[in-house]
């Protein structure tokens, strides 16, 4: 029997690290951490006692295969400690997002998506 303790990270493939980096950082305001040298670009990000890791690959694309802001495919999840801050700091942003503030989850959540399309849930307790 496997016994799973936790997620220790996801990994995205990205088309342009720079771009990347530039919205995980300034936009969804992660920390970034240090990496090794794996011979290939890409950025380590500290989530909670989680990771994010970014992996540049120039042909890729989403597991989506679109940049809609669909809540029903593929997305992974961060909890944020206040939506409305969250909200209003995404509209200050000028970044396109979708909100289900009493979804059936019991989450309040804002979908997002990256610079490649990667989808992004942002939640809180309702």
């Amino acid at each position: 029997m496997i016994e799973v303790a936790n997620i220790h990270h996801v990994s995205l493939s990205v088309t342009d690290l720079v771009k990347s980096k530039e919205f995980y950082t300034n936009i969804i305001c992660l920390e970034e951490i240090e990496r090794p040298n794996f011979g290939f670009k890409g950025a380590w990000y500290q989530v909670g006692n989680q990771q994010l890791h970014l992996i540049e690959y120039p042909s890729s694309s989403s597991i989506r295969g679109s940049s809609d802001l669909d809540s029903k495919v593929g997305h992974f999840a961060l909890r944020v400690n206040d939506y409305d801050e969250c909200v209003k700091w995404l509209t200050n942003k000028e970044v396109e997002f979708h909100e289900n503030r009493t979804s059936r989850s019991g989450f309040a959540q804002v979908f997002v998506a990256d610079p490649d399309g990667n989808l992004i849930e942002l939640n809180t307790e309702q």
